[in-house]
């Protein structure tokens, strides 16, 4: 089925519907609980523009749409290594529960731009690269991934540290699955709201 549809049509589908959730998401008010925070920041190192949006007190969801630097999958690309970086369109969407945030309040830590400690699920869209070495075996792939990590805000820095095992496919059936993947940004937050 994904085959009858050209890459570039599934992206700009992918990325429409982002966008879409984003403004729909903004409209929705929230409690002015600090729990319930929408949050709107920059990520630096892979740059991209995230909405980290309040599904309940300890639910969040955010979506990153960006160009970075990425990592090959082992069984998605026909070189001899086993890794290589390229850069290329991504579109991340992560689910986290932030589960110590009451315990973080009671010792007077910061919970600001939904700071705390997570377990999640993420899935990741790569569009395709620059990197002429590298020959992927298609142009766009996918991955799943459960997700354990640290999210940190000091004054408008954010911090954000994650790792977990991922699935990884693409749309002509290739898929492996790696047992640890990290990620790492910084990031400033422009805006939030209760």
């Amino acid at each position: 089925m994904l085959d009858l549809i050209p890459k570039h049509q599934i992206m700009k589908e992918v990325f429409l519907g982002f966008i879409f959730f984003f403004f729909s998401s903004y409209s929705f008010g929230q409690s002015s609980e600090s729990q319930n925070q929408n949050v709107l920041r920059f990520n630096f190192i892979n740059p991209g523009i995230e909405y980290e949006y309040s599904i309940s007190n300890k639910s969040k969801l955010s979506t990153n749409i960006g160009y970075g630097i990425s990592m090959s999958y082992p069984k998605l690309t026909t070189i001899q290594q086993n890794h290589a970086f390229f850069i290329a369109p991504f579109i991340d969407l992560h689910y986290k529960n932030i589960y110590n945030t009451n315990k973080r309040k009671s010792k007077n830590k910061n919970v600001e731009y939904n700071a705390g400690d997570f377990i999640g699920l993420k899935f990741n869209v790569r569009g395709e690269n620059n990197n002429s070495e590298l020959t992927r075996t298609d142009q766009v792939d996918f991955s799943i991934a459960t997700t354990w990590g640290i999210q940190r805000n000091y004054k408008k820095i954010n911090f954000l540290f994650d790792l977990g095992p991922v699935y990884y496919f693409d749309s002509k059936g290739n898929s492996g699955f790696y047992p640890i993947m990290l990620e790492f940004n910084l990031g400033y937050n422009i805006w939030k709201s209760e």
